[in-house]
């Protein structure tokens, strides 16, 4: 059987009808050979039932739990032969999809063309706009060192967004029209290379719906891979769709900091500066989030490992 170029993953969460509309974009996608699987994170909108009836050629996985995104994330990719023990991965190229998105007829074509013609890319992501056409800013990001995760939570970042020192999250200094190279791109539309996924694993189910897009860049970044920001391909986001940013949702951000904090940081973090970001963790993430830590904190001598 012939190898697929792109094994797309849409992880969906009660968004029937703007799933309806990224999977008819995908659906019209030229250039390049593609499958689609839709895994259901235990929606009740009956957004299963309508990509079955509509969407014949495309694989449901109706996931009883909502266990999240890198979960639903992991049950597509194993269901196209990544990270299953002694299986060969059909495609060349996973590409994660939020349902909240609409992608062109060529975006695929292009993505893979790019990442084709830079073997040395794990991973590229587009171009992401929102409805009212401004760029959505978690499409190119720096990872959350202490130092930058400092300017961006004391507003630094908002008020000096041309600075290259306190800028660097969002990397609102560089041209929005040019390629580079980048810590991460956003999973919302993340193209991965085959043989990344399989050197570095899985994405980390520790994340419950922020955060493992830029763990998992950061783990191939530290097997050697280079990851692209390439806004030749332009995709819209209607972003936040899922979750409304809700109070779960903004508990979950401040999570997911408080893991990839722990995970890649903390033990070559100085005392007094681990302390000053656990507690800005703590006055953004509330009580919850600090009953949280203290039980990692308890537990520091079994560090977290990526469920694969």
């Amino acid at each position: 059987m012939p190898d697929l170029d792109v094994g797309v993953v849409i992880v969906n969460y009660n968004t029937r009808e703007l799933l309806r509309r990224c999977l008819q974009t995908v659906r019209a996608s030229q250039g390049v050979t593609f499958e689609i699987c839709v895994v259901d994170n235990a929606s009740i909108d009956g957004s299963p039932d309508m990509v079955e009836q509509e969407f014949p050629e495309v694989r449901v996985i109706r996931s009883p739990v909502n266990g999240g995104y890198a979960y639903a994330n992991n049950l597509g990719l194993r269901s196209f032969g990544f990270g299953v023990p002694n299986a060969a991965p059909r495609p060349r190229y996973a590409l994660l999809l939020n349902p909240d998105t609409e992608v062109p007829p060529d975006a695929l074509a292009r993505m893979v063309g790019f990442l084709d013609a830079h073997p040395e890319a794990g991973a590229a992501g587009p171009k992401i706009v929102r409805p009212d056409g401004s760029m959505d800013l978690a499409c190119r990001r720096s990872f959350p060192t202490p130092e930058v995760a400092f300017y961006r939570f004391s507003g630094l970042s908002r008020l000096f967004p041309k600075s290259p020192r306190f800028a660097r999250y969002n990397l609102t200094f560089l041209d929005p029209d040019q390629t580079y190279e980048v810590d991460s791109v956003v999973g919302a539309f993340m193209m991965v290379r085959r043989e990344a996924i399989m050197q570095v694993g899985l994405l980390d189910e520790s994340f419950f719906m922020y955060g493992e897009d830029l763990d998992w860049a950061y783990r191939m970044k530290q097997a050697g891979w280079k990851i692209y920001y390439y806004p030749e391909v332009v995709v819209l986001h209607i972003k936040r769709a899922s979750s409304r940013m809700s109070p779960r949702a903004r508990y979950e951000f401040n999570r997911a900091m408080w893991i990839f904090y722990r995970k890649h940081y903390r033990s070559a973090t100085p005392g007094w500066l681990d302390f000053l970001v656990r507690a800005g963790l703590v006055l953004k993430g509330g009580w919850r989030l600090w009953q949280e830590m203290r039980r990692d904190l308890k537990n520091a001598d079994h560090p977290v490992t990526d469920r694969r």
